[in-house]
């Protein structure tokens, strides 16, 4: 996914669109008030496209998904998740003080945050409490093309829709399910 594949990613976001509009837990994630903030990769922003911003990009296309806004950032490097070792992964708070939010004209009522990948939910829980802080009124959820689910000798299905809660449990991030 990181490869960002043109012809399988969009055709992905889109399957996972109609999805979310035909599940109880997912209906109404996707509307045109929403704004779509793409999560930042662990550097702070380049040129080059990341996974996030072009599923946010990909769900748009797909159907009133809502607009883009890539006001999250990041202000400084952390450790990437994806290669680092489980104790070596970057903490809630370390992703929650490398973000910083841009100035918003109106306050969006609704905020999806948009992501390729979600392990422990360290990075969405950070990124929530940032825009949280931000837009205290808004509504503030996430939204993961690929969560993890730990070692499996067989896998039942490939697309298996959930919805489910973040929390900070025991100084960490904890992801139900």
């Amino acid at each position: 996914m990181k490869a960002v594949d043109r012809e399988w990613f969009p055709r992905y976001a889109g399957l996972a669109y109609r999805t979310s509009l035909h599940d109880p837990q997912l209906k109404g994630l996707f509307a045109l008030d929403v704004a779509l903030v793409p999560v930042p990769g662990c550097t702070p922003s380049s040129d080059a496209p990341w996974a996030a911003g072009q599923l946010a990009r990909a769900l748009t296309l797909v159907g009133p998904a809502g607009r883009v806004w890539p006001g999250l950032e990041r202000r400084f490097a952390v450790r990437k998740s994806a290669t680092a070792l489980s104790g070596e992964r970057p903490t809630v708070r370390e992703h929650f003080e490398s973000f910083s939010v841009a100035r918003f004209a109106a306050p969006p009522p609704r905020i999806v945050l948009v992501d390729d990948v979600i392990t422990k939910g360290r990075t969405l829980l950070a990124a929530a409490m940032r825009l949280h802080e931000a837009f205290p009124h808004a509504d503030v959820r996430a939204f993961a093309l690929v969560r993890t689910v730990g070692f499996r000798r067989r896998l039942e299905r490939l697309i298996e829709p959930c919805s489910g809660v973040i929390r900070w449990a025991g100084g960490d991030a904890r992801r139900e399910p």
